[in-house]
């Protein structure tokens, strides 16, 4: 019961802040000028949600996380173990200030959200859903090193964690373009909808080539070889997390060299076409949406598996 509990909240929180940061970094690399306005508001009110998710579940996560550490969920209506949580142990310290940070978060954009600003260039939002982000590396797997080894599994988990976001994330706001592309007609939105598209894949690019790297030197502070891949559970269950990458790999690797070309180059003034193109982009997102959350299962079952290379 209290290991599972703990998965769901993991998955439910991974969720959330991966939201976070992929909404939030939209606009830094989609628009060279002012995003339009209905693609504002609803990312305004998906920021919202998303924040608002990330503390519930993050409450979910110390909860179950501090019976985990007991054995029983009695234990956390015990102020004496919650003290001792808080303030002797690496997980609680971290996750307070997570939890100060969400509730910030939540307050930014349930203003922006009733002041119903107009459109303009926001550095905060992206930087807070960062740090929120990559924290989540103070409380992995990443503590298991310590001196130098430890530094550098922590910037490497960091770094996962925030091409993770960029790219995963990312996938809402891009499957939210799309359907409002599907209504748009004339010469400028479509001009607009192909660099939004070029630009998502150029950000694409590097945040894979930023998984693959960081993963690997994960991998060898985590597995240590190749045997442990295929003789512990943990290995066994990270293969299949490389399998379902790869198929999210597989679909973007599509829709780079062969749907996006015949949208950006191939449609000329055929309506139709170009609406049957833009749907199996859709269908390409929703599926890469899909894998990535399984993804997200996976990696919220290993946090809670002890690593090949201890095993």
């Amino acid at each position: 019961m209290i290991d599972l509990g703990l998965i769901v909240a993991r998955l439910l929180h991974y969720a959330a802040v991966t939201t976070l940061a992929g909404v939030s970094f939209l606009p830094l690399y989609a628009y060279a000028d002012a995003e339009p306005v209905v693609l504002l508001r609803w990312r305004q009110g998906v920021l919202l949600a998303a924040a608002i998710t990330a503390l519930l579940s993050a409450l979910l996560w110390f909860v179950f996380s501090v019976a985990n550490m007991s054995g029983t969920l009695a234990d956390v209506a015990d102020r004496e173990v919650l003290w001792t949580v808080l303030s002797e142990t690496t997980f609680g310290r971290v996750w307070t200030a997570r939890l100060v940070l969400s509730i910030i978060v939540i307050g930014l954009f349930w203003s922006r959200v009733v002041s119903k600003l107009g459109p303009r260039r926001d550095l905060i939002t992206p930087v807070l859903a960062a740090v929120l982000l990559i924290s989540l590396a103070g409380v992995g797997h990443a503590q298991i090193e310590e001196g130098v080894e430890g530094i550098i599994h922590v910037v490497s988990d960091a770094a996962h964690l925030l091409a993770a976001g960029a790219w995963l994330g990312g996938l809402a706001p891009l499957g939210y373009i799309l359907l409002l592309h599907g209504g748009e007609s004339g010469r400028a939105q479509k001009s607009e909808f192909d660099e939004n598209l070029l630009r998502f894949s150029g950000m694409g690019y590097l945040a894979v080539a930023t998984l693959v790297g960081s993963g690997l030197v994960n991998s060898w502070f985590l597995i240590g070889n190749v045997s442990g891949l295929f003789t512990t559970p943990y290995g066994q269950l990270l293969i299949v997390k490389l399998v379902l990458f790869a198929g999210m790999l597989a679909l973007a690797v599509s829709n780079r060299f062969w749907l996006v070309p015949l949208l950006t180059e191939g449609r000329g003034d055929d309506r139709n076409g170009s609406t049957v193109w833009i749907g199996k982009l859709r269908n390409h997102v929703l599926g890469e949406q899909f894998l990535g959350l399984a993804v997200l299962l996976v990696v919220s079952v290993l946090g809670t598996m002890r690593p090949a290379i201890g095993q």
